[in-house]
């Protein structure tokens, strides 16, 4: 990694700041000579003609929706800025969710102003980083200079793409901190410009925004519905890549699961969406099992939950726990087979008009009647699900809102998510799952240590649902085939 010249001064100060020396530089500064020559000499590379990009007409009806829900007012909406991860290192930026559903763009630094026009209506300007100054040499150096990470678009082309007029985000604050009238504001993200708006705002006001912004996202438009649907066709290529290296993960661990998925990933898409949870064996009982550092062996299940993020932030979530031997052992089926009879119950209950909780609540019957079955719980399965009893072995909800986030819609209220009522558009996760802890004493030995999850993307139509998943094997049998296949 190139260590010469990385001043501290951040890129958003004005232009004609001074840049600073890295601390322990190997240049003692920057001659005049050098600065004239680094002035010169370079091509206009300006791009001319560029075309909107894909959901530029649905992230303008989205802007178009906001100004309708609060006529008269400031919404200042942030993408937030870089984040450090280990001193002069930055994490990779993933722009704010609100932000990317209402602009399509994904550059760090950049806001969103929606500007009231008087009673109703709204002037949308997007506020960016404009390209790298060469006149005060920022562009080769500044630690954020194009030079160092990379050209970034001009206003202009800005303009082009996204369909917003652009102004440089480095007048923003000053701007905001001399504005009057009614503000609203998308926390979190960015600390200068909360702080320019910190005697104009409440949280009660932002709360409502953020809240509104999160339930806003619960129906899917065209355009998210086929970023999803490329999301999970990619996650199930990731999938069939795993099946083929299970072989050289047991020599290795379950970090060349994460590894491959990791690779179809950033080959297909943008990053994974989450943490993928590659749990082999007991590990498979851990809910959100991310270190990945455990064995991967034969005769064990390979519980995977993972998701490959597009270009423009839409996620899958899917799930499938396989026998890495390629087949399944008696209890292992007995305990998978239950689990797909339990999703197959909730998939069931997807649809238009039904409540948001039925889906769940079909799950979990069906997994207390097992639990029942098996001897594990003492009937009726009533008494059970009103006590709550399957909850040692079922542990979490059986679904979530799918979109930009993995758990989407997180803001909403209450009364519009969990207490809501489907519709078309909306898309969902199905993932019932039956967890023995290997430490259970409560259940026979045969059981411990065995954890299994069946998790799919479900959009809800106007006739019922669709798997959006489906290209993924369910059935213990189909599984099984399935891996043979690929294994050859």
């Amino acid at each position: 990694m190139a260590d010469e010249l990385t001043p501290e001064t951040p890129e958003e100060e004005q232009p004609k700041k001074t840049h600073k020396q890295r601390k322990n530089g190997l240049y003692p500064g920057v001659s005049d000579e050098l600065a004239e020559n680094m002035r010169s000499g370079w091509a206009d590379t300006e791009l001319h003609g560029l075309e909107p990009i894909a959901q530029a007409a649905h992230t303008a009806a989205r802007r178009a929706a906001l100004s309708e829900r609060f006529p008269g007012e400031r919404l200042v909406v942030p993408a937030g800025r870089l984040k450090t991860r280990s001193n002069d290192t930055e994490y990779p930026f993933r722009a704010s969710t609100e932000y990317a559903y209402l602009t399509g763009d994904q550059t760090e630094n950049g806001v969103l102003v929606l500007e009231p026009t008087g009673v109703t209506g709204h002037t949308a300007t997007i506020y960016l980083l404009p390209r790298s100054d060469r006149e005060n040499g920022e562009f080769w150096l500044s630690g954020q200079g194009e030079l160092w990470v990379g050209r970034r678009h001009s206003l202009t082309e800005a303009e082009q793409l996204l369909g917003i007029p652009a102004q440089d985000v480095r007048e923003l604050a000053e701007a905001l901190t001399g504005a009057e009238g009614p503000v609203r504001a998308v926390r979190g993200h960015d600390a200068v410009i909360e702080s320019a708006l910190t005697d104009k705002v409440t949280k009660e006001r932002d709360e409502e925004l953020r809240v509104y912004l999160s339930e806003a996202r619960a129906v899917k438009d065209e355009f998210e519905i086929g970023e999803l649907q490329k999301a999970v066709d990619s996650t199930v290529r990731g999938f069939e890549d795993v099946v083929k290296v299970l072989d050289k993960a047991e020599a290795t661990s379950e970090r060349y699961i994460e590894g491959t998925f990791f690779l179809r990933a950033r080959v297909e898409g943008n990053d994974v969406g989450y943490g993928s949870i590659c749990a082999a064996g007991p590990h498979a009982c851990t809910l959100h099992w991310v270190r990945n550092d455990g064995d991967v062996r034969s005769g064990d299940l390979l519980l995977l939950d993972a998701g490959v993020e597009t270009h423009s932030l839409y996620t899958a979530d899917v799930t499938r726990t396989l026998p890495i031997s390629g087949t399944y052992t008696d209890i292992q089926r007995k305990i998978y087979d239950a689990v797909y009879e339990s999703q197959e119950a909730g998939i069931a209950a997807v649809k238009p008009g039904a409540k948001f909780r039925d889906f769940h609540d079909a799950s979990q019957h069906v997994l207390a009647e097992k639990l029942v079955e098996w001897g594990l719980l003492e009937g009726p399965v009533e008494r059970v699900l009103e006590l709550g009893l399957q909850r040692r072995w079922t542990l979490h909800g059986t679904g979530h809102m799918l979109g930009m986030d993995v758990h989407d819609c997180a803001a909403a209220r209450t009364e519009a998510y969990v207490d809501g009522t489907l519709e078309p558009g909306v898309c969902l996760t199905v993932e019932p799952g039956l967890y023995f802890q290997a430490d259970d004493l409560t259940v026979p030995e045969e059981y411990r240590g065995i954890g299994v999850r069946i998790e799919d993307d479900i959009l809800v139509t106007e006739d019922g649902n669709r798997n959006l998943s489906a290209g993924l094997p369910r059935t213990s049998t189909d599984v099984e085939a399935w891996m043979a296949r690929l294994k050859g």
